[in-house]
């Protein structure tokens, strides 16, 4: 089963978290910010991972720490589950449309770390959600991980839909990269004979 439980705890959050790569697009997320509740639950539904994660964070301060320590969190739960990463295809990409909004993301799990972000949106904020948050999410994610993702508008005015198609096409990239080739057998998909 490729599955992984964790909690992490700092002066800054708590947060628990449980996770299997081979779900049925399940979550039960809760980390005190609405918007950003919207948007990991459309990666998992699109990722079709199962993910139930809960956060208690410093929100009177604002979501940069919730929303960054769920980053790490969640890079690091899908690394453990992972594995060494045998038979998985490793790349993954998706295009994908919300009504004004086209959003493309194409990812490497090769175990290097980069975070190539290109979203120009309209507006800084949508509801309590600073929209600068979203590339802190994926670069501790990246970071924790070790994933090589590029995120790009590719068009769209609506910042909602554009952080939202974001979030989903990540998520359909994602369930390509951590889906078993059978072609691949046990074998890691590298030249190099491992991926980190």
């Amino acid at each position: 089963m490729r599955e992984s439980k964790l909690e992490r705890v700092t002066r800054e959050t708590q947060i628990n978290l449980s996770l299997n790569l081979d779900g049925k697009g399940r979550a039960e997320i809760k980390t005190g910010c609405g918007f950003f509740d919207h948007m990991l639950t459309g990666f998992v539904t699109h990722s079709r991972m199962d993910l139930a994660l809960t956060c208690v964070g410093d929100l009177e301060v604002d979501a940069h720490h919730t929303v960054e320590d769920c980053g790490i969190a969640l890079g690091s739960a899908i690394k453990e589950a992972l594995g060494e990463k045998r038979g998985i295809c490793r790349f993954g990409e998706s295009t994908l449309c919300m009504d004004d909004a086209l959003v493309m993301a194409v990812l490497d799990l090769s175990g290097r770390c980069g975070l190539y972000y290109e979203m120009e949106l309209p507006v800084w904020k949508v509801g309590d959600f600073e929209v600068e948050l979203a590339e802190e999410f994926f670069a501790a994610l990246c970071r924790s991980l070790g994933l090589n993702l590029h995120i790009r508008k590719l068009a769209g005015r609506n910042t909602h839909h554009l952080l939202e198609a974001m979030f989903k096409s990540f998520g359909r990239a994602m369930r390509q990269a951590v889906k078993i080739d059978p072609e691949l057998a046990d074998e890691i998909p590298s030249s190099k004979g491992m991926l980190e």
